[in-house]
């Protein structure tokens, strides 16, 4: 197998979610093509990426619509790794993304919990420290 393409996360609505995603968590918009009947194929991915981006699908139905925010059931789902901790964080932290916590350091790196605008959790990882 060559790389993991894509992961989903269930959005409320695409334009609130591309807003969050390109502008307060910094990724790049990758596509947007119009499928019919209102949805959407709209993929993010972290600047540089060649591998994983993100699609951004939107809820349909109440089934879905139940998961928007608790996609893995309240634990950390999805890790955001950067090469330079303190600027992402920093940038990420202006743009007004709601960290869970003070960066912490642990043995893979240093750390910190963050939420979507809906709520899924995700940790910024950056390198280890000497």
């Amino acid at each position: 197998m060559a790389h993991l393409g894509l992961v989903t996360v269930v959005v409320r609505d695409y334009d609130e979610a591309l807003a969050f995603y390109t502008d307060a968590a910094g990724f790049e918009l990758r596509e947007d093509t119009p499928l019919g009947d209102g949805k959407r194929w709209v993929v993010v991915a972290p600047p540089g990426s060649k591998e994983t981006g993100v699609l951004l699908a939107r809820a349909d139905g109440p089934a879905q619509q139940a998961r928007v925010g608790d996609q893995t059931g309240g634990r950390v789902g999805l890790f955001l790794t950067t090469d330079d901790f303190a600027r992402d964080h920093e940038r990420m932290r202006a743009a007004g993304v709601h960290f869970e916590e003070e960066p912490r350091h642990e043995p893979y790196g240093t750390v910190v919990v963050f939420q979507d605008l809906y709520g899924n959790r995700w940790d910024l990882i950056g390198p280890r420290t000497a």
